[in-house]
């Protein structure tokens, strides 16, 4: 299974703060199934950016050492940038990482708003060639208010993140029922742990999966991972149209991403 996104580097941002434990993780992750991690450092947070060489260079020196330990883990490098303005002139001046140098960038929103430019970010990213993936919806203050507001930027062309401890309840019961509201609602494409540590920010990958099973829901499952897959090969999304006003629940295919 491919995790696309985590934060798994040491001492950058708000993620692990030593090389022991990043490799906590790392032995965590291998646990739950995690066979690929995608690192996703802050960028252009109000308290982080990670520079790319970091990014690049730690993920250079992991994987060495994780192959010497003979462990079943692959490392790809990426970021979650914040939007800003100036994000599609970052990112073609060589600033800022996509997802496993894919076309697919991670993007987080402030917590407690939308943006009035968001949409044009979108629409810019787009046509550069990067199609978005909002992280964490579930976790929006405007988004938990109004759903349909993330329907509106999925039907600019975004995408969306669902984070795993979500699901699993770990950021309590509205969050939770959100979370799987927004699943059957065909408004999550991608499934990620948002991992920080071994403690108080785990994987808890596989109890979201779980999760997802109980409700019945194993379509969703199946898409989340084949898209997560599809991330690392730079390859066409599965993408379902969003049911109207959230009540149809069926799962019909729509489109796949053109690139």
């Amino acid at each position: 299974m491919i995790d696309m996104h985590s934060h798994i580097l040491e001492n950058v941002d708000d993620g692990p703060e030593t090389t022991e434990e990043t490799f906590q993780l790392f032995e965590q992750a291998i646990a739950e199934g995690i066979t690929t991690i995608i690192s996703t450092s802050h960028a252009l947070h109000p308290r982080y950016h990670v520079p790319c060489h970091v990014v690049n260079e730690q993920i250079a020196q992991f994987q060495q050492e994780i192959d010497r330990r003979n462990m079943p883990l692959t490392l790809y490098p990426g970021h979650e940038v914040r939007l800003a303005g100036n994000i599609v002139e970052l990112y073609e001046n060589g600033q800022l990482q996509t997802l496993a140098q894919s076309n697919y960038m991670l993007l987080e929103l402030p917590s407690g708003t939308i943006p009035t430019y968001t949409s044009s970010i979108i629409y810019n990213l787009l046509t550069a060639g990067v199609t978005p993936i909002i992280a964490h919806p579930e976790l929006n203050a405007t988004f938990a208010k109004n759903p349909a507001t993330l329907e509106q930027l999925i039907r600019e062309g975004a995408l969306a993140q669902i984070t795993a401890g979500s699901l699993a309840g770990k950021f309590g019961k509205s969050i939770q029922q959100l979370s799987l509201q927004l699943v059957r609602s065909n408004l999550v494409h991608t499934y990620g742990s948002d991992v920080h540590n071994v403690k108080s920010r785990p994987f808890l990958f596989e109890k979201g999966l779980r999760f997802l099973e109980k409700e019945k829901l194993w379509d969703a499952v199946d898409v989340f991972l084949e898209n997560n897959a599809r991330i690392i090969n730079n390859q066409p999304l599965i993408v379902y149209e969003p049911e109207d006003h959230f009540t149809k629940r069926s799962w019909k295919l729509f489109r796949a991403m053109k690139k």
